[in-house]
């Protein structure tokens, strides 16, 4: 009898971009790839302005903090919103808000204001605002597709991602260079109009919600997702993973103006250059992650994403040369898009729908908070010890972290157990499925 006839899920090898067959995961993929290479080409003048005026790594480290702590305050709202409200509504507004904001901050800089307190507090009203729309956007990928080609847009998602790390850098360092700052701020305000135009364009029928009725009550319902994911040790694995990744490798970008300055000592527009060389690593690692990293297991895409990004970053530590250190973050923006479309994709296949929202805001709030302190702490050690050292050191405490979490605990297989939709018999077929897959075809 046939597997369609038994009512099994049927495990095809659809290809590296079977996502972009449904409408609207196209729209909404381009305009966010818009919207994030305009909000990457702001992060490159970001510390660029903050080094420039104070000349400070800590204070490099307490921009780092203010572009992310707010989301861990906005995040037990966020994912009652995510949960509670169209998603795609929630959005629009969100991206609405923030081309306000990024408007006020251009204004701001083309009347002559520089004044370093001022200038961090719009970017912290504009993280404010992020962080109301981080959980609806993760979770909203999950109405864009169907169930089987999950995996395959979370992996394009965060290769869109990690294209607009390529590309907006590059554009910012020449836009930094050629124009000025208050051209990348300009630049990101639009950039979150065409993210509105998207979602206009975008149409998903009406999601049946558990959490509706009754007064938010967003601190009580962001409990009740700590004691639901307690329940599910692959979640909690990926959480941990996230943690570690956001204090030990999510201060690295803000870090780069450092290494172009004070190591290579390059032009502006190079070090553009050099901050992009992250996404295109991770552009041309995605076909691989997205097509065959559906056929094999999560823990062992994450094994060998882990080991890559912690030896990354140990190797532009100590790498003597522009050329060299373009290489090591080649190397860790692969690493980067293997590690986060394991986890993302882990999370949302392993929670319950009506938990989604909130389980995403928990998720988005350890990495949230993980950066910022990471950052706080990195960019004191770059004043103590030197920038190189410092990510030297981050890159071997990311290393030790997996081999605990591999060898010593052996958490990182609990990320294979069996997503909660499914029974046992359908994934028993589904594994044998990858297995004979993986031996035709091995990653």
């Amino acid at each position: 009898m046939s597997d369609a006839a038994m009512g099994r899920p049927q495990v095809k090898p659809d290809g590296a971009f079977v996502a972009f067959r449904h409408r609207n995961f196209r729209w909404m993929w381009s305009a966010s790839l818009l919207s994030s290479s305009g909000s990457w080409l702001q992060m490159v003048a970001v510390p660029y302005v903050v080094y420039t005026i104070t000349g400070s790594g800590a204070w490099l480290g307490f921009a780092g903090f203010l572009a992310y702590a707010p989301m861990v305050i906005t995040g037990p709202y966020a994912g009652s919103v995510a949960d509670r409200f169209d998603r795609r509504k929630v959005l629009i507004i969100g991206g609405l808000v923030q081309a306000a904001i990024t408007l006020v901050l251009w204004i701001v800089w083309i009347e002559g204001v520089r004044n370093i307190a001022f200038f961090l507090v719009i970017l912290t009203l504009g993280a404010f605002a992020g962080g109301f729309t981080v959980a609806a956007w993760q979770s909203f990928v999950t109405e864009l597709v169907p169930r089987e080609h999950l995996l395959n847009a979370v992996t394009l998602n965060s290769a869109q991602f990690n294209a607009a790390r390529a590309f907006g850098p590059a554009l910012g360092g020449i836009v930094l260079a050629t124009l000025g700052v208050s051209w990348c701020f300009f630049i990101n305000a639009l950039s979150f109009l065409a993210m509105v135009g998207g979602l206009l364009i975008v149409s998903v029928p009406p999601l049946v919600r558990a959490v509706k009725v009754g007064k938010p009550r967003p601190i009580a319902e962001m409990r009740e997702a700590m004691r639901y994911v307690r329940t599910v040790p692959g979640i909690v694995t990926c959480l941990i993973v996230v943690c570690s990744l956001g204090m030990l490798g999510g201060p690295l970008f803000n870090l780069l103006v450092v290494f172009a300055t004070d190591v290579y000592k390059i032009g502006d527009g190079a070090y553009g250059l050099l901050a992009g060389c992250m996404g295109a690593g991770a552009i041309i690692v995605a076909p691989i992650v997205a097509g065959r990293g559906s056929r094999v297991s999560r823990s062992r895409v994450l094994t060998i994403a882990m080991v890559a990004y912690g030896a990354a970053l140990a190797a532009l530590g100590a790498a003597p040369v522009v050329l060299v250190g373009a290489a090591a973050l080649l190397v860790a923006g692969a690493g980067y898009l293997g590690i986060t479309a394991s986890l993302n994709t882990t999370v949302q296949l392993q929670v319950k729908e009506e938990m989604r929202g909130r389980t995403m805001a928990l998720y988005l709030m350890v990495l949230t908070a993980a950066v910022p302190f990471g950052a706080l702490i990195q960019g004191w050690l770059v004043d103590v010890i030197g920038v190189q050292k410092t990510v030297a050191g981050a890159g071997a405490l990311f290393l030790a972290v997996f081999v605990v979490m591999r060898f010593v605990l052996n958490r990182l297989s609990t990320m294979d157990a069996v997503d909660h939709e499914f029974g046992a018999e359908d994934a028993l077929h589904i594994a044998e499925a990858e297995a004979t897959e993986a031996a035709i075809d091995p990653i």
